[in-house]
């Protein structure tokens, strides 16, 4: 076991240098100046030249990378363009922001699909299984972002439920555990929890279903064992692939949706992921996608580990 996680530590040594090389190098294919954002078009020379040399965009890209990297391993991500604060403040701002939202989602996403697989799965042909095939088709079809609007105009605009936008009536910063600042989460969580409960529904109801026709399961029934006590053992059996569909979900999440988020104007990875496009912020957007990035190597690197402790026969 212990080398099993040795060994998953060292592939990912290599995947995490890999993210960082993607997450410099892809900025650099978008059209445009990122100097525009805090000079004018008919700024001098000399003052484009300063701007430059103050952000490190007069050196080589091998050469930007390289102090980048150096930097990034001591905390530092550098300073936004547009507002001349620290990326790193930033973006640890926004992903406690994406935390709250995509933690929230993943919990209904996860729990709901595991329950309306398990009871599909159960009752194959049933009119659960049809109900639980069909909300999850439109789970993984329907586009998000125009959920969230629809839930917006229904909940918001016409029956005044849940705030349409916002972290809170005092923002982000002011957050507290209570109603008024939860109700700001429920839209844009339940609008984010779609595409992982449709997954996770149609995946556990796959492999419940494939699970109760196999020779071990009928052998179990046979010895007389309790209907609780066969499907601990089909649980068992289906949660390392579970858990590594559910930790997929769960980094795509904290991924933060661009657009879900800018809907709802939820200061999360994914809001500020937009605002650094539109703004042609290099540092910030080198700062965001590193983060996110590393954080779903992470996740990953967890559900590898935590797979073996399920199932034993995975860390041979």
């Amino acid at each position: 076991m212990i080398a099993y996680i040795l060994k998953r530590l060292l592939y990912a040594v290599p995947i995490a240098l890999s993210v960082t090389v993607i997450s410099f190098v892809l900025v650099f294919l978008a059209p445009g100046d990122p100097l525009n954002a805090i000079a004018p078009a008919d700024a001098p020379e000399e003052v484009i030249t300063a701007l430059k040399s103050a952000y490190g965009l007069d050196k080589p890209v091998p050469v930007q990378y390289g102090l980048w990297l150096w930097r990034a391993l001591q905390g530092d991500l550098g300073t936004s363009i547009a507002s001349g604060r620290a990326v790193a403040g930033e973006v640890m701002s926004a992903v406690g922001n994406t935390f709250l939202l995509a933690g929230l989602a993943a919990g209904v996403g996860v729990t709901l699909g595991c329950i309306l697989g398990a009871l599909a799965g159960y009752r194959s042909g049933g009119w659960i299984d049809r109900f639980a095939s069909t909300l999850s088709v439109i789970g993984v079809s329907i586009p998000h972002y125009w959920l969230g609007l629809v839930l917006t105009i229904v909940f918001s605009i016409w029956l005044g439920w849940f705030p349409a936008m916002g972290a809170g009536p005092g923002g982000s910063e002011a957050w507290e555990w209570n109603w008024e600042h939860f109700r700001y989460l429920i839209l844009p969580a339940l609008t984010m929890a779609v595409i992982p409960l449709g997954i996770i529904t149609r995946t556990v109801r796959a492999l419940v279903a494939d699970m109760l026709e196999q020779e071990f399961v009928v052998a179990l029934r046979a010895r007389g064992l309790s209907g609780r006590a066969v499907f601990q053992h089909i649980a068992k059996n289906t949660a390392p692939t579970v858990l590594a569909v559910a930790g997929l979900q769960i980094g795509y999440l904290m991924g933060g949706s661009i657009l879900v988020e800018t809907v709802f104007a939820w200061p999360g990875t994914g809001f500020l992921l937009n605002t650094a496009i539109f703004q042609r912020d290099i540092p910030l957007l080198q700062g965001t996608l590193l983060v996110l990035c590393l954080i779903f190597v992470v996740l990953n690197l967890l559900v590898d580990i935590l797979q073996p402790l399920i199932d034993p026969r995975m860390g041979r």
